[in-house]
């Protein structure tokens, strides 16, 4: 329920705590003192749109706190648990602030909250309903919602919606198969050609640098090895040094025969005539593996250059090339096995459309069900509210199966006829404001006895009607407050009889600073006497106005 409203700087409104209480609970007060003020306040504390009009003039920012307490095993907790909400026992207060320059924040138990979130959970709080609401009872596209919930089929509902995912989930998969099928099937001969001439040539990752570095190798040492065949040719023929060493030496020891003194010069020479040989058998090996087919460099170049003509082709670098194949055989793979997949989802997605529609077929028969219930408890209300020629009904429309979607198979609305053989149409298009408001409250008298909604709202609900209506009417919301806390903002004697608290809303001007401002003043049983005898006998009350009071509190 509704704890307490505390309201700062909301247009007439200085500063207001409301502590209420469970039950009927009527505000009522003079046109124009600020009644629908209050309820502004309230709706922008529960998620409603905010303006900066709102914020009473001279200050800079207004705001509103509610405090509500409901029992642990209400469906409010597991929303708070799945938005990580802190839960501070059964409390739950509302906090939405307001800048003179439109800017808005919302906080629930002092967490920061979007302003969406606190919507969703202000509409598990409180139920507002006016005779020009075009919300909750009113709006055709919550009917389904509100029968949904009259009904008490959630399990239902949720299996339609899961049967309608999965179904949606693999109309995705064939949707995306399928395109990658006929992708694959467009493209097959260009794939086959593609992937066979670079199977044919077997690229090898790093093969391009080894390739590129042999080429290079064979090229400079075609030119060196002429250049060393050269020094070797010039080491050995007739006179080269090799050869003029030898000779040398022959002479020196025909020269010296045993003359030591030579013996130095000729140790010498035989050194320099040794490691000669030994650059020369060193050189003429280096010279023979620098030897090669120019075949050899040929073929090399012809291998590099292919590699990089198909890098070419596929606009990547040699080294992808083994991607590239790895692509085509996926592609080609898919060819040959994405049919498969098409047909096994196809099949698959038979099967899911039978249990959608035997969940669809299920909850239809659950909502005719509930419907007929319905529509015979809220034709029951009608009549001692004065509205005895009055039908209401609940039109389920079937839809075609093509429409058929995760809220089911039909659409739904309440429909009412204010007269006999008067065509049914729209609550808000057939009804006049008084019948309006009668209507609304015989459904929520009726809806009532399922809610979890723990505060519901009338303002002016009364409006249009009076004497024995009004008083069916106060009747009604005295039996709605055994199900939930209602407020009813009235101008209603009848009505306000029935209340068990009743608070006065005035205006009134401030002594210091002076400017008129709006108040709310809870009233005891005396001073109720006197606001319903206001009601009734209008600027000047009477003592017959007084005993009309009397008498209508006693009933």
């Amino acid at each position: 329920m509704l704890n307490s409203l505390t309201i700062n700087n909301i247009i007439l409104i200085d500063r207001i705590h409301i502590e209420f209480e469970d039950g009927l609970c009527v505000l009522s007060g003079e046109t124009g003192a600020g009644k629908s003020i209050l309820m502004d306040s309230l709706g922008l504390a529960v998620g409603a749109r905010s303006g900066k009009e709102l914020v009473r003039h001279g200050t800079d920012q207004a705001s509103v706190i509610a405090d509500f307490s409901l029992p642990d095993d209400h469906n409010i907790w597991s929303f708070f648990e799945a938005n990580s909400l802190t839960k501070d026992g059964g409390q739950i207060i509302l906090r939405r602030s307001l800048t003179e320059d439109g800017r808005s924040r919302a906080f629930v138990n002092d967490q920061p909250v979007s302003i969406g979130l606190l919507r969703e959970i202000g509409d598990m709080l409180v139920e507002i309903h006016g005779q020009h609401d075009e919300r909750g009872l009113l709006n055709a596209s919550g009917h389904r919602k509100i029968l949904d919930d009259y009904g008490q089929y959630d399990d239902l509902v949720t299996t339609v919606r899961k049967t309608y995912s999965h179904l949606i989930n693999l109309q995705k998969q064939l949707s995306q198969e399928t395109v990658k099928l006929i992708a694959a099937q467009a493209d097959e001969d260009y794939i086959r050609y593609n992937l066979k001439e670079l199977m044919e040539l077997s690229p090898q990752e790093g093969e391009e640098n080894i390739l590129a570095d042999q080429r290079s190798k064979m090229m400079q040492g075609e030119q060196m090895s002429g250049d060393l065949s050269d020094v070797l040719t010039s080491l050995l023929d007739r006179n080269g040094v090799d050869a003029t060493l030898r000779s040398l030496i022959r002479r020196l020891s025909r020269i010296g025969g045993e003359n030591v003194l030579l013996e130095p010069v000729t140790s010498a020479l035989d050194r320099a005539a040794e490691e000669t040989s030994n650059a020369i058998a060193i050189l003429e090996q280096t010279v023979r593996d620098m030897e090669f087919s120019p075949h050899d460099l040929e073929n090399a170049e012809e291998r590099l250059f292919a590699l990089r003509a198909a890098a070419r082709k596929h606009h990547c670098l040699v080294d992808d090339l083994s991607n590239i194949i790895s692509n085509f055989e996926q592609k080609l793979h898919d060819l040959e096995y994405g049919d498969e997949e098409v047909k096994r989802l196809r099949r698959e997605i038979k099967a899911a459309e039978e249990k959608f529609h035997m969940a669809v077929d299920c909850l239809s028969r659950a909502r005719i069900k509930a419907a007929v219930e319905l529509d015979k408890l809220v034709n029951l209300e009608l009549p001692p509210l004065k509205m005895e020629k009055a039908k209401f009904k609940t039109e389920i429309m079937t839809l075609d199966r093509a429409e058929w979607g995760a809220e089911g198979g039909e659409r739904i609305e309440f429909q009412i006829s204010t007269n006999p053989g008067a065509p049914f149409g729209g609550l808000i298009k057939v009804a006049s404001g008084g019948e309006l408001s009668r209507f609304i409250l015989a459904l929520k008298v009726v809806l009532s006895q399922k809610t979890t909604v723990p505060t519901l709202i009338f303002d002016e609900i009364d409006r249009g009607v009076g004497g024995a209506v009004a008083d069916a009417v106060g009747e009604r919301l005295k039996r709605l407050a055994t199900e939930a806390q209602v407020l009813v903002i009235t101008h209603s004697p009848q009505v306000a009889a029935r209340a068990a608290y009743h608070w006065l809303i005035e205006k009134s001007e401030k002594i210091s600073g002076g400017g008129v401002f709006t108040n709310i003043t809870s009233l005891d049983d005396h001073h109720r006497k006197e606001e319903i005898a206001r009601m009734l006998a209008g600027a000047e009350i009477t003592d017959e106005a007084r005993a009309a009071a009397a008498i209508l509190m006693q009933d």
